[in-house]
């Protein structure tokens, strides 16, 4: 009787063993999606003026990430007020070496600064050197805005 509880014994601790393994891996699995996070593409919406008839937008783009990208193309829509899309815009951002920010500058045509409420990052048109796909790509890029009064969402 004696050694059937020892054997219960040792093998709930090999049990034990075994999921804190499990758990240990599941942390370090949680820590590396974590790194790749903050290893991503920050796209900022730094400023915003007047240029002419035009709105004129500053992005600050931070590559996080080592590796470079050597195409990235976004498919922007400026919001109104009450989040009725005034104007779409295509840019192309990249290339983005890796480590590295930058700003790059483009004006939403025949539309003012102060109907800008927000601007939406609707889809990654291409990409090349950052992911296999337009949807790791989208998916790598994190969005921020520094306007008070205009968001940059995706």
């Amino acid at each position: 009787m004696l050694r059937n509880r020892w054997n219960a014994v040792k093998s709930l601790s090999g049990s034990a063993v075994c999921a804190a393994a499990i758990v240990g891996l599941h942390g370090m699995a949680v820590a590396q999606e974590a790194s790749k996070a903050a290893a991503s593409v920050r796209v900022e919406l730094n400023k915003i003026e007047a240029a002419g008839e035009n709105c004129r937008t500053y992005f600050l783009i931070d590559n996080r990430q080592q590796e470079p990208w050597r195409s990235l193309k976004l498919d922007l829509f400026a919001l109104d007020k009450d989040g009725v899309a005034a104007k779409r815009l295509a840019v192309e951002v990249g290339p983005v070496p890796g480590g590295k920010k930058l700003i790059k500058l483009f004006d939403f045509p025949g539309l003012s600064c102060p109907q800008i409420g927000s601007v939406l990052l609707n889809d990654v048109v291409a990409c090349e050197g950052a992911g296999a796909s337009r949807e790791e790509c989208l998916a790598a890029i994190e969005t921020a805005s520094k306007v008070d009064a205009v968001s940059f969402a995706k």
